[in-house]
């Protein structure tokens, strides 16, 4: 994998800053973040967007870093969006990605140089999951839980009606070889409780990260997915046994039990 490749892959917290706020950029870079990314969609008026693209390339141009979320392919601005970001070699994540036929397209155009983060936000997007993981470019899938609950006519906040559209990203992202998804915004920006509680679902579920609206997010984030203190000890314990044995406090061990403590146990090594 190639340096941004591998950072979106293993980014745990991954930071939205609106693209009419260039005021905000190096804040928003130095806030701790594993991943900034610079909207240029939701977050930004139509009167507005010419400006934010702008504010995008000229801080780019510096040399920042950042991922750019472009408008939906066959807007008005979408093209733009995605010229600067290929300019600058930045991961794109495409909103409301739900064919694979327009991704392809998207790397096409970019000449490789892009990296693809999916937003999956609507319900033809869950339905094509596989597919969307699949597609060649695509390194990590993100969830639009906003979005897609709009549509369903569910809130944005339930845990339940969200479910079967949380599960089949992991699944697919799994099935498609990639990493495993990043989890969509908790809306309530300094409610540590409410944060807390949509992070413990999302990583129960297989998330291993999650998209952040305020830099208030990145430590609850960072630490609500990190292994645990009994899980290392577990993970710990399984490794020192050694790959013959068959139990270890009276739990079965066998190879997908080992893979499972070594994946925790890099985990803790990247936090």
């Amino acid at each position: 994998m190639t340096a941004p490749h591998d950072r979106i892959a293993t980014a745990t917290t991954l930071l939205f800053v609106p693209g009419h706020r260039p005021v905000r950029f190096d804040k928003a870079a130095s806030s701790g973040a594993d991943l900034v990314v610079i909207d240029l969609e939701d977050a930004v008026a139509p009167e507005d967007k010419d400006r934010a693209r702008d504010n995008a390339a000229a801080w780019l141009a510096l040399g920042n870093q950042a991922v750019v979320r472009i408008n939906p392919p066959g807007t008005p601005w979408s093209e733009s969006d995605l010229a600067v970001a290929a300019d600058h070699g930045c991961p794109v994540m495409v909103p409301k990605a739900e064919d694979p036929k327009v991704l392809t397209e998207l790397t096409a155009r970019t000449v490789g140089r892009c990296a693809l983060v999916p937003l999956i936000e609507t319900a033809l997007g869950v339905g094509r999951a596989r597919e969307v993981c699949a597609t060649p470019g695509v390194v990590r899938a993100a969830f639009g839980n906003v979005d897609l609950a709009a549509q369903l006519g569910v809130a944005h906040d339930d845990h339940a009606a969200l479910t079967y559209a949380r599960s089949s990203l992991v699944l697919s992202s799994a099935a498609a070889g990639i990493s495993p998804p990043i989890d969509g915004v908790t809306t309530a920006v300094r409610d540590g409780e409410a944060l807390g509680s949509d992070i413990a679902h999302a990583r129960r579920l297989g998330f291993t990260g999650k998209l952040c609206v305020h830099p208030y997010q990145l430590p609850y984030v960072t630490g609500g997915f990190a292994p645990t203190a009994d899980e290392l000890h577990w993970a710990r314990a399984v490794l020192q046994a050694g790959d013959s044995v068959t139990t270890v406090g009276g739990q079965m061990v066998d190879r997908p039990v080992l893979e499972r403590a070594r994946r925790l146990l890099a985990l803790a090594a990247r936090a």
